[in-house]
C-alpha cells in the first residue's frame, strides 16, 4: 500500500496541484500577446508534431511570414490535411509534411537523410511533438515512451541537424532551436542509472522527469554552442496550459470535467504558440539573449537541478551513449 501511495499517487497529487497553481497564475494574468515579428522569406523550418495543436498554429504563422515549413509527423493522413487547411488559408505558402515517428530512432534518421538530400537550409527547429500520461509502454528501440519521444528523440533529431543549423547560422542570423517544454519539469527528476523506469511506473512521474531531461539538454546544448562559437540558440518554452489533445490520457474520471475546463479556461492552441512563436523569430533574443527558459515572454528562473552543471554534462553523455553517438 505505502509503495503505491510513493510510486503512483504522490507523483500524481504533485503533477495535478501544479497544474491547478498554473492554471489560477494564468487566470490572473494577461495572456502573451506576439508582437509583429519580421518576414522569415527565405528560411526553411522544421516544426515536429505540427499538424495540429500548438505546432499547427505556429507553422500557421510560420508560412505567413513566408517561412517554408516542414511539418514532421507520425500521422499520415492527419498530417496532409493540415497542409491542406494551411494552403487554403494562405495559397503561396511553402509548407509540406514529411513522415517522422519519434518512437523510432531509424525514422529520425531516415528523416534526417531524406532532408539533407535535399540540400536546403535549416534555420529554425521547433521540438513541439510529445506525449503525456500514456499508458506503460516502449519505444520501437526499448525506450519508456515519455523518456523517448519527449527527450531523446528531440536529442536525436536536433543532434543530426546540428551541422547545418550551424552552417546557416553563419550568415548573420542566429540558427535556433526551441523547445517546447512545460512546468511538470520542476516536480521532475533525472535518475541516470534509471532513466527508462524499469520498476515502479509512474506515467506522471515518467512525463515531468521527461521535460526535465529536456530543459537541462536545451540548456547544457546553448552553453556548448556559445562556447564553441556557434551562431546557434537554443532554449525551453513553456506554452502553460493549452487546450489541446495532449490531456486525453488523464484518469477518466477527470478527463470528462477537464475537457469542460479546458475549453472555458485554458490557453487556445493559437495563445499557447505565442511564447513559442517569440522564441523562435524576435529579434531581440539573437545569440546569448536567447537561451534559457521562456514563459510567457519573458525569461525565468527553474527549478535548481537545471542549473547543475555536473547533471548536464552526465545526463548528456548518458543519452549519447543510448543513441549510439559515441
Amino acid at each position: 500500500m505505502l509503495s503505491f501511495v510513493r510510486v503512483h499517487l504522490v507523483p500524481a497529487l504533485k503533477l495535478y496541484l501544479l497544474g491547478f497553481k498554473v492554471l489560477l497564475t494564468q487566470l490572473f494574468s494577461k495572456s502573451f500577446r506576439l508582437p509583429v515579428m519580421p518576414r522569415q522569406d527565405g528560411k526553411v523550418v522544421i516544426v515536429t508534431g505540427g499538424a495540429r495543436g500548438i505546432g499547427y498554429e505556429v507553422v500557421r504563422l510560420m508560412v505567413g511570414l513566408g517561412a517554408h515549413v516542414i511539418i514532421g509527423g507520425r500521422d499520415e493522413q492527419e498530417g496532409p490535411a493540415a497542409v491542406k487547411r494551411i494552403l487554403r488559408e494562405h495559397r503561396q505558402a511553402k509548407v509540406e509534411f514529411k513522415k517522422l515517428d519519434l518512437a523510432s530512432l531509424q525514422s529520425i534518421r531516415d528523416f534526417v537523410v531524406s532532408f539533407k538530400e535535399r540540400k536546403l537550409p535549416l534555420n529554425i527547429l521547433v521540438n513541439n511533438a510529445g506525449v503525456m500520461l500514456v499508458p506503460e509502454g516502449r519505444t520501437v528501440d526499448g525506450f519508456e515512451q515519455h523518456f523517448g519521444v519527449n527527450y531523446l528523440g528531440h536529442f536525436l533529431l536536433t543532434w543530426l541537424l546540428l551541422d547545418i543549423l550551424k552552417d546557416c547560422g553563419k550568415c548573420g542570423f542566429f540558427s535556433r532551436v526551441v523547445n517546447v517544454s512545460s512546468s511538470a519539469h520542476r516536480i521532475g527528476e533525472i535518475r541516470l542509472n534509471n532513466l527508462n523506469i524499469c520498476q515502479y511506473y509512474s506515467a506522471h512521474a515518467a512525463y515531468c522527469n521527461s521535460k526535465l531531461a529536456q530543459v537541462l539538454f536545451s540548456s547544457y546544448l546553448h552553453q556548448e554552442l556559445q562556447g564553441g562559437g556557434f551562431s546557434v540558440s537554443s532554449c525551453a518554452v513553456d506554452p502553460g496550459m493549452v487546450d489541446t489533445a495532449l490531456y486525453r490520457h488523464l484518469w477518466t474520471p477527470l478527463w470528462l470535467p477537464l475537457s469542460i475546463i479546458a475549453h472555458l479556461l485554458f490557453r487556445t492552441p493559437e495563445e499557447g504558440a505565442a511564447p513559442v512563436l517569440h522564441a523562435a523569430l524576435s529579434p531581440a533574443l539573437e545569440g546569448e539573449c536567447g537561451g534559457g527558459y521562456w514563459a510567457s515572454g519573458h525569461k525565468e528562473m527553474t527549478t535548481p537541478p537545471t542549473h547543475d552543471p555536473q547533471l548536464q554534462h552526465s545526463l548528456w553523455e548518458t543519452s549519447l551513449h543510448l543513441l549510439g553517438l559515441q
